[in-house]
């Protein structure tokens, strides 16, 4: 299985990493998802939030989690970018991509992928 983690400040430009796929024949299903900051944390109305991360252990624990992924279900690729820092209202924090053969597989990977990063891996939020 191929994967491919970023950790970034900058925007994450969905367009261009669908642009950048790449995928074999054999291949019938791709999920993609896409975190977008909302304008509540609560009851409360927010700007933003500002993501920080213990960023070694954050890409150790991410390998781990690709890991498992590989040894449950059989994904050709992962690819997750997660941001940094500032990110307003409406932008995306976090996009993430696999590929399978069948849309199940695709789906159940995509969702332990998300379900298990925010149980295990240290980036944490603040909501302004």
């Amino acid at each position: 299985m191929k994967s491919s983690l970023t950790l970034t400040t900058d925007a994450i430009d969905e367009s261009a990493l669908v642009a950048n796929r790449v995928i074999s024949e054999a291949m019938g299903a791709v999920v993609c998802f896409s975190g977008i900051v909302r304008g509540t944390e609560g009851n409360q109305s927010i700007s933003g939030i500002q993501y920080e991360a213990y960023t070694a252990m954050a890409e150790h624990q991410f390998r781990l989690l690709f890991d498992e992924i590989a040894s449950r279900w059989p994904v050709e690729s992962i690819r997750l970018v997660h941001r940094l820092g500032w990110v307003r209202v409406n932008e995306v924090s976090l996009w993430v991509e696999v590929i399978a053969a069948h849309r199940g597989v695709a789906f159940e990977a995509t969702r332990y992928l998300i379900d298990e990063m925010k149980k295990r891996v240290p980036i944490w939020k603040q909501a302004r």
